[in-house]
């Protein structure tokens, strides 16, 4: 448990200080079933108009990143909704007893989001499916989550 608490502040002060220095445009917490738990950070960085990098810093049994990039990203009507759909890499530490376990593979994600126009918030809803290539072979098909976000420069 030692090992994986050091691997997990570790790439949370990495992340942190990625999210930092980038300037993200939103961040906020994600609750769900993520790669490495049940709770993540959550951060958008936007590579233009209609594209962006969705990553998510996750903890609980383990801990997880997940780094989509969300080629779709639309309105979907009025202009407080929108849609994106993205796929990415992403990285698991499982807390096992006396064992670490490694996970590594692809996340497919599809999402609606609302943004307020008067706050800057933004809450979103999303399925993610990830296919496990390492170190086992495994589709998981029941993760969904839902995204409370800061919206900066709003």
């Amino acid at each position: 448990m030692k090992k994986t608490m050091m691997k997990f502040i570790a790439v949370l002060a990495i992340v942190i200080s990625g999210v930092i220095s980038s300037n993200a445009q939103e961040l906020g917490v994600r609750f769900g079933d993520i790669s490495g738990g049940n709770v993540a950070i959550d951060g958008i960085f936007s590579t233009g108009q209609f594209s962006r990098i969705h990553g998510d810093v996750s903890f609980g049994n383990g801990f997880g990143v997940d780094l989509l990039w969300d080629f779709l990203y639309k309105p979907l009507g009025g202009e407080a909704f929108n849609w994106y759909m993205g796929v990415g890499p992403y990285l698991g530490v499982f807390d096992k007893g006396d064992d670490d376990e490694f996970a590594l593979g692809a996340a497919f994600e599809i999402g609606l989001e609302y943004r307020f126009n008067s706050i800057p918030i933004a809450l979103g809803i999303d399925y993610r499916p990830a296919l496990e290539i390492i170190e086992d072979t495994d589709f998981h098909s029941g993760s969904f989550g839902f995204n409370v976000r800061y919206v900066f420069g709003s």
